[in-house]
């Protein structure tokens, strides 16, 4: 719904990829895109920056186009946020990156797919051909959860590609917000004979889909992303001893080395070529990420990065409202 209905409508322009990267991923999941764009009502997109929009776990780019009760919807957001002269225009990418697994964390896996390779040598091009905009020095991502740990993290592998970053409640402190769930991940597993792949495929099956269930993928495709192992069902290893949970030294190594609050001791150069850095936090986190979250600001203001740092009353749910906080910071970083 939107709040400001005087507010000049953007439009949505539709463009599909066919992703040659995706062509026999592990996982069968489809090559073809849908890569929405937004631009600002009276913009051709010529010589705007440009935003890419990482999604949460379970969702895709194009689900934050719905219309949405008692709130905005993003590109409504938009709308509002540039009528009132606090946001600059600027063009917004909601690239669709599922996977058969729930979700996607936007690294290069063996398993889900080569994600950052997607968006650096797909996605972004097939916007910026079209529409004229970004460009070396004005890219940035943002996204929240599982989407704020892509932007954070594409960020920090690859400062030299993008130049801002906005991460909302990321996932970071690896056994603080995901060992906490493998014993119940054992105990799904146990009802289906240990078997990931009776898990999966029973998922998949429906006809109802429960918050459980979801939850229990969720830490699979956390194994198909951290530490693949491509011989095995979709990919999937766990980091613990099926019978006992106790943590494989060599296994969580591998996680480990994906865990943002590691990967930043020594990216420090790297995250200091970047225009701007956002990264915010519930204090009610109910996954325990602001704790990751205080350990990285720390981290990253021990190392000299100019970064925003924010905490706010609320816990890992519906916080699409910090948007009006960060969005204008990047867009105007890249302005």
């Amino acid at each position: 719904m939107r709040s400001d209905r005087n507010a000049p409508r953007g439009v949505i322009h539709i463009l599909e990829l066919d992703s040659a990267l995706l062509r026999g991923n592990l996982l069968g999941d489809p090559t073809e895109r849908q890569v929405p764009v937004y631009l600002p009502a009276g913009h051709d997109g010529a010589g705007l920056p440009l935003l890419v929009d990482l999604v949460g776990f379970t969702s895709g780019g194009p689900a934050h186009l719905n219309w949405k009760n008692f709130g905005e919807n993003l590109p409504e957001r938009l709308d509002r946020l540039i009528a009132a002269g606090e946001l600059p225009p600027v063009a917004v990418a909601f690239p669709d990156c599922f996977t058969r697994l729930g979700g996607n964390q936007y690294v290069n896996s063996a398993a889900l797919g080569p994600w950052e390779d997607i968006l650096i040598r797909e996605v972004v091009p097939l916007i910026e051909d079209r529409f004229a905009c970004g460009g070396p020095g004005r890219r940035g991502l943002f996204g929240k959860s599982s989407g704020g740990y892509g932007a954070l993290v594409n960020a920090m592998r690859h400062a030299d590609f993008w130049a801002a970053a906005a991460c909302h409640s990321g996932d970071m402190a690896f056994e603080l917000c995901y060992l906490p769930d493998m014993p119940a991940t054992l105990r799904a597993l146990a009802k289906k004979d240990g078997s990931v792949e009776t898990f999966i495929t029973d998922f998949e099956a429906g006809p109802k889909w429960s918050g459980g269930d979801l939850h229990i993928l969720m830490s699979l495709a956390m194994c198909a992303s951290y530490d693949p192992d491509p011989a095995a069902f979709c990919g999937v290893r766990l980091p613990v001893d099926t019978e006992t949970c106790e943590v494989i030294a060599k296994r969580w190594a591998n996680w480990l080395q994906w865990d943002p609050v590691i990967m930043a001791e020594s990216r420090g150069a790297e995250l200091k070529k970047l225009k701007a850095l956002w990264i915010d936090c519930g204090t009610q986190d109910q996954y325990n990420l602001v704790y990751g979250a205080r350990r990285l600001h720390r981290g990253l203001t021990g190392l000299g990065v100019d970064h925003v740092y924010e905490e706010f009353p609320d816990n890992h749910s519906s916080i699409d409202y910090r948007l009006d906080r960060s969005l204008p910071f990047l867009a105007r970083a890249l302005a």
